[in-house]
């Protein structure tokens, strides 16, 4: 009996060991994973490893950025779905996974993950050439009345958030223009090259050319002015009721568990609010926006119905 009584002692304490082991606190183990939607070297993939160098260095673990760019975003986002729900796989997210979904490239929408935090948030801006006849946003839009489709205008590609936000300012305005899709690279280079008039751009891609003087902003298309241009009206400023500020944040598979998405925003919060951090969105030209999950959850749904209408509107909406 003696040796039985040991035996199962050895027992108990060995499972309460293993059951302690299982419930250590996250992270546990590693690296955890951050899927971008871009190519390295893009403003997103800069941004997002200086948000994986900040976790790691408040987690205590390893955070991996890996770049899986493509089709608006949807490789990227089918990948993270599919994993499993515990913390160590995340996406780079931004309003791609509602324009995305809507023009009927992947097959589940913003549901599919859980919002775990806001970071940044970028402004669309209108932007001509310096030499431009057009000295604001008013007589661009004047001149597109009177000439109805005479005017192009660059985005970074069908469906996306550029071209969204074009859309909304022009049909506002009650304009009729050409919108001309480009990939991400090629706006400004089109609009320096004389290709396109004007183009619709977030600020990283023209700031160094605004620096310069070769191009002109002519409207800030969010709420707000962006701290980066504070001589930039918005288009609400110009009497056309536009805003649409595009935002980046991190967000992963459905059903993770609320004590991991507890510690991973409190590590973003962390590492948002730091003066490393602010410095290089202020290099290029991203505010640091931090918000919690709740209400991070909150704004994908709410602005998610808005972009599904302003899809519809122009005919890109594919799903019902």
């Amino acid at each position: 009996m003696r040796f039985v009584s040991a035996w199962t002692g050895a027992a108990f304490l060995w499972s309460a060991a293993a059951g302690v082991a299982q419930e250590a606190p996250y992270p546990q183990k590693g690296p955890i994973e951050l899927t971008v939607l871009f190519p390295a070297g893009s403003s997103a993939d800069v941004t997002a490893r200086m948000l994986a160098d900040g976790m790691a260095k408040r987690l205590g673990a390893s955070v991996v950025v890996v770049n899986r760019p493509g089709a608006g975003g949807a490789i990227g986002y089918r990948h993270v779905a599919g994993q499993k729900p515990d913390g160590y796989s995340l996406v780079w997210n931004s309003n791609s996974i509602s324009t995305t979904f809507h023009a009927g490239m992947l097959a589940f929408n913003y549901e599919a993950f859980d919002a775990i935090a806001r970071v940044l948030v970028e402004t669309p801006v209108l932007a001509v050439r310096a030499d431009a006849r057009w000295k604001s946003v008013g007589e661009l839009i004047e001149e597109a009345k009177r000439r109805p489709k005479a005017l192009t205008v660059a985005n970074s590609g069908t469906g996306s958030h550029t071209h969204i936000s074009s859309v909304a300012l022009f049909k506002a305005a009650g304009a009729e223009v050409v919108d001309v899709p480009f990939g991400a690279a090629q706006v400004v280079t089109s609009l320096l090259g004389g290709q396109v008039d004007a183009a619709v751009q977030l600020p990283a891609a023209l700031s160094e050319h605004v620096k310069s003087g070769k191009v002109r902003l002519l409207a800030a298309l969010d709420a707000a002015r962006d701290p980066a241009f504070p001589d930039v009206p918005t288009a609400r400023e110009s009497g056309f009721d536009v805003s649409l500020a595009a935002w980046r944040g991190i967000a992963a598979p459905k059903d993770t568990p609320k004590p991991v998405i507890a510690v991973l925003e409190e590590a973003i919060r962390a590492t948002v609010e730091s003066a490393e951090f602010v410095a290089g969105c202020e290099r290029l030209g991203a505010r640091p926006a931090f918000m919690p999950a709740a209400a991070f959850g909150r704004l994908i749904a709410e602005e998610d119905a808005e972009l599904a209408r302003l899809m519809r509107l122009v005919g890109l909406k594919k799903t019902p």
